[in-house]
């Protein structure tokens, strides 16, 4: 294999200095010629390399459709999913895979994002989250507004988690928090939630902190949020982070439409 491998590197090197005495001639004649046009040349190629190298950056941002709609059992995130794709009511259960489907964004460039909903179950959430995760254009975690009150600090351990993720993504996705449920009277508001998150977010960074570290000296380090000695805000962090209310059900029961209105606008603008 070595001797094959030396063979090919040799053929390469007489390929290309065969083609070295014909590229000094090339040269040395446009010199001879207009020495300016010599500069434009090289000016055009380098004109047209960045081109290429730009194209490349967009195709690799364009290649990341997915977004993935996350949060805990009983969310609504499969409702929100269904009611995005085919704006019907649907009866929907835990489930223990994720679902994806091509949704067509309502824009006026006609784009479309892959839609994936992953399980919310403590014991699935973080593995699938990790399969996924690489391909996320956006992360949609969806909060169940009625029951945040009793489910604060686990809402908050796995969005404490998901961020630490999302952070560490070469390609940051953008990040929105759906305050879900918005129809059921004692649902508390996106504003509420938020200040209520960055309260738990404060404390479980702090805790975290302070744990016994196992890492060795190789390993790296993870990420915080937020800036070390001051209360935590989502706006210290190095995504942008937006809230916003809906309801996936909708004020009228199931034969109602849904209040996603807000959702498809901000999927339209990240799409």
């Amino acid at each position: 294999m070595a001797s094959a491998d030396s063979r090919r590197m040799a053929n390469g090197g007489s390929v290309g200095g065969a083609f070295q005495p014909h590229l000094d001639s090339l040269r040395q004649e446009l010199q001879q010629r207009d020495p300016t046009l010599l500069s434009a040349v090289v000016a055009l190629l380098a004109v047209l390399l960045t081109l290429v190298f730009w194209k490349f950056i967009r195709s690799r941002r364009s290649s990341q459709r997915a977004v993935l709609l996350v949060g805990l059992c009983d969310s609504g995130k499969t409702l929100l999913f269904v009611r995005l794709l085919t704006g019907l009511y649907r009866d929907t259960q835990t489930s223990i895979t994720d679902s994806s489907a091509v949704y067509r964004v309502n824009n006026t460039r006609a784009t479309s994002l892959t839609l994936i909903d992953l399980p919310g179950h403590e014991s699935l959430r973080l593995q699938f989250l990790e399969r996924f995760k690489a391909s996320a254009r956006a992360v949609v975690f969806v909060v169940d507004s009625a029951a945040f009150q009793r489910e604060v600090k686990d809402v908050a351990e796995f969005l404490y988690q998901v961020l630490i993720d999302s952070m560490s993504l070469k390609n940051t996705p953008s990040f929105l928090i759906a305050c879900n449920k918005q129809d059921i009277t004692m649902a508390k508001s996106a504003k509420l939630i938020q200040q209520q998150l960055e309260k738990e977010l404060n404390t479980l960074r702090v805790t975290r902190s302070a744990a016994p570290s196992t890492l060795d000296s190789s390993s790296t380090a993870p990420a915080q949020l937020g800036k070390k000695g001051k209360e935590f805000e989502f706006s210290q962090l190095p995504l942008k982070v937006e809230f916003l209310e809906c309801s996936a059900k909708g004020g009228r029961g199931d034969a109602g439409s849904a209040d996603i209105q807000d959702l498809e606008k901000w999927l339209a603008k990240i799409a």
